[in-house]
């Protein structure tokens, strides 16, 4: 899979306007394969199982072994994944999800609290691919459609994979720890084939440069100048960050627990059924961005979206709590909100950052900048949780947090809206 031009990637540069569908195809697809490496074993309940006989519930620990994995992949995709050379990324993919699945194999091997260590070992390689992913589409004057296309696979793709491993254990008697790795396999080949196909996407051109800025692999003396010379607002987005992975983290590893305290429990297809509207919604939000040529107000557009995502958790959380909505409502209100301001993090923010200020970098480095901080939050939520709110339902814990993260979001992501449009260009192009 080396990269190198073919016959295809030329055409495709000859025909922008299929390449931005084609574009999209390859990407969405490729990430929603890698879901079915990641999220399935969620699907289970391990009902009344602990870890080691602590007060941490069995599937908290499997949830946080996971995302210690992904988390530590974050961390060492800030360096690895900003220094990659563009011929790397396709075989480097496919090594991932070959050592993912591996592990999965392991994980139905091996008995009890023993596949804590086996769903760690799954998620180590995992953290990477959405940045191999994103490499493929930053920095082109269609970007904000392109990494909109790519963010629904994530918000979809959850809920259908953890829909096909319930049913694999529903239909076909396939127990909780063989499920995953089961999973997996019906996933595979169809990974290959759109590696295959997100390896053909020319490089951008002239006109995306010179727009949106040359994406170039950073050095470590770069990386500190990124940092040094955005300080307080990265740290204000970094805040928010923090707290609302560890929601969406929450909602998304939960909502089998969530939607049976809602009463949804044996709904058929719930997940795929909320997802879908909540992907719809954030992808029409995300592809309008696209309209705004301007860089600086493509920023504010961003930062916008972001805040009234925020609002809308808060707000539909208050509606379910007043009794003017149902369960379902509130969930795919609640998601979407969360989702419309988690996507932009994951791709037009630091995208459009980058173009507005003309430093030089790539939003893969402040992607996973910004996850491996928001992992690690993700992980510390859900131990508090369960080791310093025992008594609270799963439901309980999570509404409250829901105005938490409100009242936390709304002032910060304010106050760092205003610092980059103060703060402006670093160097005019």
């Amino acid at each position: 899979m080396s990269r190198g031009p073919s016959r295809l990637s030329t055409w495709l540069e000859k025909h922008p306007r299929v390449l931005v569908f084609y574009a999209i195809f390859a990407a969405f697809w490729t990430y929603f394969c890698m879901y079915a490496f990641r999220k399935p074993f969620s699907a289970a309940e391990f009902d009344g199982e602990t870890f080691l006989g602590s007060e941490v519930a069995l599937k908290t620990a499997l949830v946080i072994s996971q995302i210690l994995g992904y988390t530590v992949s974050k961390y060492a995709g800030i360096k690895i994944l900003s220094e990659m050379s563009h011929a790397k990324r396709a075989v480097t993919l496919v090594v991932l999800i070959v050592a993912a699945q591996a592990a999965l194999l392991l994980y139905g091997v091996v008995p009890g609290e023993w596949k804590a260590a086996a769903i760690f070992l799954n998620g180590l390689p995992l953290g990477m691919v959405w940045g191999l992913v994103v490499s493929y589409l930053e920095g082109r004057r269609t970007s904000e459609l392109l990494l909109a296309g790519l963010s629904c696979s994530f918000i979809i793709a959850s809920g259908v994979v953890k829909d096909v491993g319930r049913w694999l254990m529903a239909d076909f008697g396939i127990s909780e720890g063989w499920m995953p790795v089961a999973v997996g396999a019906i996933f595979i080949l169809p990974f290959l084939g759109f590696v295959w196909m997100l390896n053909q996407i020319p490089e951008p051109d002239e006109q995306d440069i010179e727009q949106r800025v040359e994406r170039l692999p950073m050095t470590g003396d770069q990386r500190k100048a990124f940092l040094k010379a955005f300080a307080p607002g990265l740290i204000g987005i970094l805040f928010v960050y923090f707290f609302l992975t560890a929601y969406r983290d929450f909602r998304d590893n939960y909502g089998v627990e969530l939607f049976r305290e809602l009463g949804y429990g044996e709904e058929p297809a719930v997940f795929s059924k909320t997802e879908l509207l909540v992907a719809f919604g954030v992808m029409t939000a995300m592809a309008l961005l696209n309209l705004i040529k301007d860089n600086k107000w493509g920023l504010i557009g961003a930062f916008g979206l972001m805040v009234a995502g925020i609002s809308l958790v808060g707000i539909s959380t208050a509606m379910l709590d007043a009794g003017s909505i149902d369960g379902l409502t509130w969930m795919t209100l609640n998601g979407l909100g969360a989702y419309l301001c988690y996507v932009p993090y994951n791709s037009v923010l630091f995208d459009r950052l980058i173009a507005f200020t003309r430093v030089q970098g790539t939003a893969v480095f402040a992607i996973y900048l910004a996850d491996a901080l928001g992992y690690t939050g993700s992980i510390g939520i859900q131990l508090y949780k369960d080791i310093g709110q025992t008594e609270a339902s799963r439901l309980g814990f999570f509404t409250g947090y829901s105005y938490t993260l409100t009242g936390i979001g709304l002032v910060v992501l304010i106050f760092s809206c205003v610092y980059f449009i103060r703060r402006g260009p670093v160097r005019e192009s």
